[in-house]
């Protein structure tokens, strides 16, 4: 079976569903460039919990996790369907890590998911697992979740982790497309340099040593998934940036894609 790469993918606000603009086009070319999976597991940055959860519905429902936004977003349904015994292959692989995962039958697709995948397959024919992340543990933590679900690589899996690059929603509304916030690209480029130089350790302490760490993410959540795509993707991770643009002026639109060596990690 080919094996699949892991994707790291910025899913932007809820509207990016209404109005995908260069994001909707990037996921569109990716997916054509990619083996087609034959289910897919993502973590997203809106399902936070204490310990990892995994979905273990057979029909997922779409879940629209925000509020204030049109009527036609509430409308959007992504019929995609679960995948029972991934999710139980893939919580045997978390407890194997010694993880101690639990499965969540009622799990369904918030917008971390949904939207992204929306762009990268519309039949919604593929079966999706969410995944949940652990803010409370910090990046070390994500990355091992990562590594203990690498080898559903090699068994057609997609893995992907969906937040953001940069995330800080006290700029909503300081910022547009004329006017980008300054810590933007600083924050770009140094996430995007130490990836090409595989330097997991400053990764995984970026806290400290990223520029505008705080401006960039107040909170770790839309950063966390990216260690789990660096933990599925293995050494050398070979990590492929994708320029989704920035939206809002504040938001990266980043998207990675790994196609390291699962084997290796």
């Amino acid at each position: 079976m080919t094996r699949m790469p892991a994707l790291y993918i910025s899913h932007g606000s809820p509207m990016t569903a209404l109005a995908p603009g260069l994001v909707g086009a990037r996921l569109a070319e990716l997916a054509r460039a990619l083996p087609r999976p034959r289910a897919i597991v993502i973590a997203s940055a809106h399902w936070l919990a204490r310990a990892p959860l995994v979905g273990g519905a057979a029909v997922p429902e779409t879940i629209h996790d925000f509020g204030g936004f049109p009527q036609a977003l509430f409308d959007i349904r992504h019929p995609a369907l679960g995948d029972t015994a991934l999710s139980a292959r893939a919580a045997d692989l978390l407890q194997a890590a010694g993880l101690a995962p639990q499965l969540d039958p009622q799990r369904g697709l918030d917008h971390g998911v949904w939207v992204p995948l929306r762009l990268l397959y519309p039949d919604a024919d593929i079966p999706v697992v969410p995944l949940s992340i652990q803010p409370g543990l910090g990046p070390a933590h994500q990355f091992q979740l990562g590594r203990a679900l690498a080898p559903l690589r090699d068994e057609g899996v997609l893995v992907i982790g969906s937040g953001s690059i940069t995330h800080n929603l006290h700029d909503w509304r300081s910022y547009d497309e004329a006017r980008q916030a300054p810590y933007v690209q600083p924050f770009i480029d140094w996430v995007e340099q130490r990836l090409a130089a595989e330097d997991v350790e400053a990764l995984l302490d970026y806290r400290k040593q990223a520029p505008f760490a705080e401006r960039a993410h107040p909170t770790d959540e839309h950063l966390l998934p990216l260690y789990v795509a660096m933990g599925a993707a293995g050494m050398p991770m070979r990590a492929q940036r994708i320029d989704a643009g920035i939206d809002m002026g504040f938001l990266a639109m980043d998207i990675y894609r790994f196609d390291g060596e699962p084997s290796k990690a």
